[in-house]
């Protein structure tokens, strides 16, 4: 299939409707249509649908928002090419579809990758690798990315990198995501259509009633609120089974597999801006990503994870792992001792009785149980496929909570993604977010370009509302100024520097430990206690304290 031409413009949706209000009932109860469980990708997608249905929601996440799995990604918008090889070709069209509806939706934070696969005589045969690669241009349609095609490795530059044996290669498209900032702004559409998001406030005690579900949420400095709602999500994620059974009271959870997937950062290996997806002996692939600028970024491993949920750890076998594969490739060797920064999180996947757990689908299953008061449970999943995975939930919870609204969030943008005011009518995400990059240098030409283009990049046309009319302030750490921490705390939910550092932006990869610590003790100095029980109010958002 030919990509459409570059001039291609996408009709989008700006889709708005009146914030749903909660209920304040006598005795500190909070009352809403649905009370979601877990601040992942999939809470806080399912979130923003069921507001923009004009449904009342209440969002609750026992720590920050994307904290665990859900910032512990490869950070891709992909088909998953392999699952081909297990004849996932649901899973793999349905992630297919979704690439260029969330590039369209967030430009800032989501933009086109081109991958390169070294061919490996050992690994598969060209003619597999060419049928998998025309399946993948063909199993969805495509108006953004290219198709694939082949390359000769010693006159490419992308060869340059790699040991000399490997003279073929594949390249192919796929997508890349800032996973936390994406978390981010699905909470924050969704309060700004009516929705209350609550971090730091674990939901300890769920029980249904004659009239729905009564809820106790405990905050971090152990006060408690009671929330009570027409409906429940179990969004759970690693914790779903748990939470059923131990807080929510509720009988035969679906078994999930525990797997743990680890990366490591190391120092820029290559100059080019495509990235690589490496075939092992052992039948699983790793990827090697252009990442922050100044690093490349390696991963992922599959190990059971058999230890306490919120308690993991990149191994030394995985970092050793992760360094022999990639210096397979590679010209020149990586090592542990080159590794910069690893994170692990644990990925909860349907058990589907595979022996490897590379192995173990991708795919998600919602369990709505209708014998009393609405539970919905969601099952594994990846972050590719969280808006469609929403709008089905939203979808099966709509019929037993009497709302009419419809599906909508196909052809709308999240926050900052909406950039027509800077730039007029969108016609490519990449090509336009260029385009605003221009246009922000033209604005605010005192800026350093590298502070400009992250801006651009975290907070897309809502930058002004970063800068603001006084401009950014003090500088706290190198390029972290007052102005943008004070807008996270206000409008994001950041209430510590590791929100700060490692979710909202990732500059703690960038700093040395002297400044971390002097963002820290701003943000300790300037900020309640976590543990306050006290939530930001995005723009247009009503709050609840």
């Amino acid at each position: 299939m030919t990509p459409r031409s570059n001039s291609t413009v996408t009709n989008i949706t700006h889709h708005r409707v009146e914030p749903a209000q909660h209920e304040r009932r006598p005795g500190g109860v909070t009352a809403c249509d649905v009370l979601v469980v877990g601040g992942g990708i999939n809470g806080a997608g399912i979130a923003r649908d069921l507001a923009g249905r004009g449904l009342s929601v209440l969002l609750a996440e026992k720590d920050d928002l994307a904290s665990h799995t859900s910032s512990s990604s490869t950070k891709l918008i992909h088909g998953g090419l392999r699952y081909l090889e297990y004849y996932e070709f649901a899973l793999v069209r349905k992630a297919l579809a979704e690439r260029e509806v969330l590039l369209r939706s967030a430009p800032h934070i989501m933009w086109p990758l081109r991958f390169v696969m070294p061919h490996d005589p050992s690994m598969r045969p060209v003619w597999v690798v060419r049928a998998g690669l025309f399946l993948y241009d063909h199993l969805a349609r495509r108006e953004v990315l290219p198709g694939s095609r082949t390359v000769d490795l010693r006159q490419h530059a992308t060869g340059a990198p790699l040991k000399k044996s490997f003279t073929k290669g594949f390249i192919y498209s796929d997508g890349w995501v800032d996973d936390a900032r994406l978390v981010v702004l699905n909470a924050m559409d969704a309060a700004e259509r009516g929705a209350t998001v609550l971090t730091r406030h674990a939901c300890v005690d769920a029980r249904r009633t004659n009239a729905g579900w009564q809820a106790t949420l405990r905050g971090d400095g152990g006060s408690t609120h009671t929330v009570s709602a027409r409906a429940l999500v179990n969004a759970a994620g690693p914790w779903a089974a748990q939470f059923l059974s131990e807080h929510a009271h509720a009988d035969r959870p679906k078994a999930l597999r525990l797997v743990k997937g680890s990366h490591i950062v190391v120092s820029k290996l290559f100059e080019h801006d495509h990235a690589y997806i490496f075939q092992n002996p052992d039948k699983r692939i790793i990827f090697a990503i252009p990442y922050e600028g100044d690093f490349t970024l390696i991963g992922t491993t599959d190990v059971e994870h058999h230890g306490a949920i919120g308690d993991v750890h990149i191994d030394e076998s995985e970092v050793a792992y992760l360094c022999a594969q990639a210096s397979r490739y590679f010209e020149r060797p990586v090592g542990p001792q080159d590794v910069v920064w690893a994170y692990a999180g644990v990925r909860p996947l349907l058990d589907d009785e595979s022996g490897d757990p590379s192995a173990v689908t991708r795919d998600y299953a919602l369990e709505l149980d209708t014998s009393a008061a609405p539970l919905l449970s969601v099952w594994g999943g990846k972050i590719t496929t969280f808006r469609k995975l929403a709008e089905e939930a939203a979808d099966l919870l709509c019929a037993p909570l009497g709302s009419s609204l419809g599906a909508w969030t196909a052809d709308a943008v999240l926050p900052g993604g909406d950039l027509r005011d800077w730039i007029g009518a969108p016609q490519r995400p990449d090509a336009d977010f260029e385009r605003f990059v221009g246009i922000l240098a033209a604005r605010q030409p005192a800026l350093p370009p590298t502070v400009r283009r992250r801006l651009a990049r975290a907070y897309g046309s809502r930058v002004d509302k970063v800068i603001g009319p006084h401009g950014l302030g003090d500088e706290i750490a190198p390029g972290l100024h007052e102005a943008e921490l004070t807008y996270l705390h206000a409008h994001e939910w950041a209430r510590c520097a590791e929100d700060v550092l490692w979710r909202r932006t990732k500059l703690g990869l960038h700093y040395t430990a002297a400044q971390r610590d002097t963002v820290a003790s701003w943000c300790a100095a300037h900020w309640p206690a976590s543990g306050a029980p006290t939530a930001p109010v995005p723009e247009g958002a009503s709050s609840w304290n």
